[in-house]
């Protein structure tokens, strides 16, 4: 439409735009000539990665991966501290039970070392014994005499006369076997137990109550009108006399202090002592036996030469 005008006739934008246009048609023309005879190198431009929107993309997505990681760690993080305490708790109670089995560990050695420790041994307190021994009857029975159950208070009396049957302590050394009363002219063996049937075998000794020599209280009865009379005589003995009481090892020295009478059923007699202490029970008196005779004794000498 250009061509139907004059120049004159012409606008400012029309004449750049008709200035442009052939600018464009002559480059146009001088590039398809420079191509058919070889002068023009094209030229691939350099390719990128990525784009400007593809850039845009990848910025705003690593933006929001960061976001998106902080917001992940906001999450993850109770819960990591939640674990964390769980194996804090977890390896405070390992500890806790490591140290306490420990200890524990000890005090079962403690306790067992204690068990295994043998007591020592001590004689029995006495003062439960119901009636002094020796007591007895005489009757029309072949034997001649029985055990006086008569001695014993009535409430007491099913307890004796269903005794249950008490083992004889097995001998050893430091067991009495013989007793001397030069002034009495008394030697006899001494048996182990004081039950009506060891009583028949000599002079008993009383379970539970010391060995010779031992500190403490030796307790030995006998008959004084049965099964041979063995203390037919103990109210004669006067302070000063001598009791020698033998073991299988050595001999002991008691020196008599006196003799008392006493109800059957005043067994304190028996009493363990803080010394070395002989005591021999009888009946009393001869052929009636309604009371008990005893002698008391202290240990003086270890040894007969």
């Amino acid at each position: 439409m250009f061509h139907h005008k004059n120049a004159g006739d012409l606008t400012e934008e029309e004449i750049r735009n008709l200035l442009s246009a052939k600018l464009h048609s002559a480059s146009q023309k001088r590039l398809e000539r420079f191509r058919r005879t070889g002068r023009l190198v094209e030229l691939v431009p350099d390719s990128y990665p990525f784009s400007l929107e593809t850039l845009s993309t990848r910025q705003i997505s690593e933006e929001e991966e960061s976001v998106r990681g902080r917001s992940d760690w906001a999450r993850k993080r109770p819960m990591d501290i939640f674990l964390l305490l769980i194996e804090g708790i977890a390896i405070v109670g390992f500890l806790y039970f490591v140290v306490n089995g420990i200890g524990l560990h000890h005090v079962l050695n403690r306790a067992a070392a204690v068990a295994l420790q043998l007591p020592t041994l001590t004689p029995t307190s006495l003062i439960s014994a119901i009636v002094l021994p020796s007591g007895h009857v005489h009757t029309s029975l072949p034997s001649g005499s029985q055990p006086d159950d008569a001695e014993i208070p009535k409430h007491l009396r099913p307890l004796v006369q269903s005794p249950a049957n008490l083992p004889i302590p097995t001998p050893v050394p430091q067991h009495g076997i013989r007793i001397q009363i030069p002034a009495i002219d008394v030697d006899a063996p001494i048996v182990h137990g004081d039950d009506w049937e060891q009583l028949k075998k000599g002079v008993a000794h009383h379970a539970g109550t010391a060995n010779p020599g031992q500190i403490g209280n030796i307790v030995l009865s006998g008959h004084n009108d049965i099964f041979g009379e063995v203390f037919r005589y103990l109210e004669e003995l006067k302070p000063g006399d001598k009791i020698i009481v033998y073991t299988n090892q050595r001999a002991f020295t008691y020196i008599v202090s006196g003799w008392e009478l006493v109800e059957p059923t005043q067994v304190d007699v028996m009493a363990p002592t803080t010394n070395g202490t002989i005591t021999l029970i009888s009946c009393h008196p001869y052929l009636v036996d309604n009371h008990r005779i005893i002698v008391k004794g202290s240990l003086v000498d270890a040894g007969i030469n």
